[in-house]
């Protein structure tokens, strides 16, 4: 298997840094705050939830729960994983043989990459930066061969926070039914849109082929539950992903499960509280870049609590990123962690994060930064 950049980059870094700008998920909660959340008979059940092995498919109640964040699935649509990653997994290894041939946006979450790599030949599609990173439509039609298996996508993206448009969504999918190509679409951000009118359906409720990706991590802030899945109106394919989890976790947490139910339950609150960190995050991130004019682009993301700012001064940012944690503690995502093999990524753009409390000490201490070392090399 190929390294996982932004997770060796992460081990290193992560837990050292002084200042996380480049998380990306919202601020946790913790144990105590989402049983606040609970009723009486929800934590009751909590308290008894037996420390036994669970049901592979996910405890039913959970499923259950799940399905009706979809507009037209039932329990039996989804099938529950620990965390995305193991999800991602288990779609790719199940899907692609040597004799498939995959294709991928990038710039993207790398394992969108590297695992169709491990399995077949893969063609990458670039999302333009000179149309909001929305994908090249015509680079994808003629990318598809007549042994092209899957798709898969990420929307909102993991590092931009581009969202498809509908317009170019329904060609998506017109193109994957006309040629019975399987969508894979890693959802984990969605209901973090900053405009809602950008929010796309999800794959599993608009077409009989798509795959939708989803976890408690990003926008339910819950990573520590390591509960995700995936929903798809392909009953046998959902058969053989659970077959194949079998060598893997085999099942999830029960306490886990517990807590997400309650999570789900509460879902309206929790993302109430999520958006409105967001809004007054992304409002410190305008001041803080409106500051440097002559060193950085800053656009909004469509969605997401991640975003792709532009360096545009003198030098290497991927420098001024080592600058930052090296000597001033404060971690964000160099260009290369997004380095493709399959097409050439932006070398110029660095990614921030804005979903958890606090931002403002390490954004006052990536000026400190900039001012004392960055803006006298800048002449």
């Amino acid at each position: 298997m190929r390294p996982f950049a932004l997770e060796v980059f992460f081990s290193r870094w992560e837990f050292e840094a002084t200042h996380h700008l480049t998380a990306s998920d919202v601020e946790s909660m913790s144990v105590h705050a989402l049983l606040s959340l609970a009723s009486p008979q929800e934590r009751t059940a909590f308290e008894h939830t037996p420390l036994s092995y669970t049901q592979p498919w996910g405890d039913p109640h959970l499923c259950q729960a799940i399905a009706q964040t979809y507009d037209t699935l039932t329990q039996e649509h989804i099938l529950c994983f620990a965390g995305a990653q193991e999800g991602i997994y288990t779609a790719m290894r199940t899907l692609l043989t040597k004799d498939d041939h995959a294709i991928v946006f990038v710039p993207n979450y790398q394992s969108a990459e590297s695992l169709p790599l491990e399995c077949c030949e893969v063609s990458g599609v670039a999302l333009l930066e000179a149309q909001g990173w929305q994908p090249d439509m015509e680079a994808l039609e003629r990318a598809i061969r007549p042994n092209t298996k899957l798709i898969s996508m990420n929307f909102p993206n993991n590092p931009t926070g581009a969202i498809i448009s509908h317009e170019n969504l329904a060609k998506l999918i017109a193109l994957c039914r006309k040629h019975g190509i399987y969508l894979f679409s890693d959802e984990v951000y969605r209901l973090l849109e900053l405009d809602e009118r950008k929010r796309i359906p999800q794959i599993a409720d608009v077409y009989e082929k798509g795959i939708s990706l989803n976890v408690m991590s990003k926008a339910y802030g819950l990573p520590g539950l390591r509960i995700g899945w995936l929903a798809s109106r392909d009953t046998h394919a959902l058969a053989a992903f659970e077959r194949y989890k079998h060598y893997l976790s085999i099942c999830n947490s029960a306490p886990s499960e517990a807590l997400a139910l309650i999570a789900l339950n509460h879902r309206t609150q929790i993302l109430e509280r999520n958006r409105a960190l967001l809004a007054e995050n992304i409002a410190r991130l305008d001041t803080f870049f409106a500051q440097y004019p002559t060193l950085f682009a800053w656009n909004h993301p469509d969605g997401s609590c991640v975003a792709y700012p532009k360096y545009t001064g003198k030098g290497d940012v991927e420098a001024l990123c080592q600058l930052l944690i090296q000597e001033y503690g404060v971690l964000l995502l160099p260009p290369s962690i997004y380095h493709s093999e399959l097409l050439p990524t932006p070398n110029d753009h660095f990614r921030i994060g804005f979903g958890r409390k606090g931002i403002h000490a390490g954004l006052d201490m990536f000026g400190r930064c900039l001012e004392e070392k960055w803006l006298p090399l800048q002449g």
